[in-house]
C-alpha cells in the first residue's frame, strides 16, 4: 500500500470532523443537526459510489477491462461499507431526535434489507472472478435506484436538506458530501491495491 494513503486518509477523516463540529446548527434540531448532515452526506456518498461501482462494471463489461472489474468490486466493497455503517447513525439519531427507535421507518427498514442483500451478494461474489462482480453491482445498483426514489417517509423529514432556506446549511453539506466522497475514493484504493498485492 502506498505510503501516502493512511495520511490521506487521517487528513480526510479530520477534516471531516472538524467541518461536522462546525456545521451550523438548525433551528429545530440545534446541535444535533450537525450530525444529520454528515449522517446525509454518508449515505448519498454510499449511493453514488453503488451507482460509480455499477457503471464501472458495465464499461468493464463492454471493455472486456480485467482491471474495470476489479476496480467496480472495489467500489461495491466501499459503498457497501458506508451503507452498513450508516445504520447505526440512523438508529442513534432516532433516539436523540424523535426520543425512541422506530424500526419501522421506511428510510431504515428498507436499507437494512439493501444492506443484507448487499452484503450476501458481495461475500458470494468473492468467490467468483471479478467479472461476476461487475454483473452484481450493475444488477444491485439498479435495485438500489428504484427501492430509494419512491421510499416512502413516517418520522423522517423528506429533503430537509434541500428543503432548507439556509445557505450555509447547504453549503456545509455539499461541503461535506465532496469530503465523504473523497474518503471513499481512498478507501476504494485501498481495496484496489490490497487485491493487487495478493497477486
Amino acid at each position: 500500500m502506498r505510503k501516502w494513503l493512511p495520511f490521506s486518509l487521517i487528513i480526510t477523516l479530520t477534516v471531516i470532523v472538524v467541518t461536522t463540529a462546525t456545521a451550523p446548527p438548525e433551528q429545530t434540531l440545534g446541535e444535533n443537526a450537525r450530525l444529520v448532515y454528515l449522517h446525509g452526506a454518508w449515505v448519498w456518498t454510499a449511493m453514488v459510489i453503488f451507482i460509480i461501482a455499477g457503471i464501472t462494471g458495465l464499461v468493464g463489461l463492454l471493455a472486456r477491462a480485467e482491471n474495470l472489474h476489479l476496480w467496480s468490486r472495489a467500489l461495491g466493497r466501499t459503498a457497501l461499507l458506508l451503507w452498513i455503517t450508516f445504520l447505526p447513525q440512523s438508529m442513534y439519531l432516532m433516539q436523540v431526535n424523535w426520543s425512541g427507535i422506530f424500526l419501522d421507518e421506511p428510510r431504515f427498514r428498507i436499507p437494512l434489507n439493501l444492506a443484507v442483500v448487499g452484503l450476501l451478494l458481495q461475500v458470494g461474489v468473492s468467490f467468483f472472478p471479478a467479472k461476476v462482480t461487475s454483473y452484481a453491482n450493475i444488477l444491485f445498483a439498479g435495485v438500489l435506484v428504484w427501492a430509494m426514489g419512491g421510499i416512502e417517509t413516517v418520522l423522517h423529514p423528506e429533503g430537509p436538506i434541500q428543503s432548507s432556506s439556509s445557505a450555509s446549511i447547504q453549503v456545509n453539506f455539499a461541503i461535506l458530501l465532496v469530503l465523504m466522497i473523497a474518503l471513499a475514493v481512498q478507501i476504494a484504493y485501498a481495496w484496489r491495491h490490497w487485491a493487487s498485492s495478493r497477486h
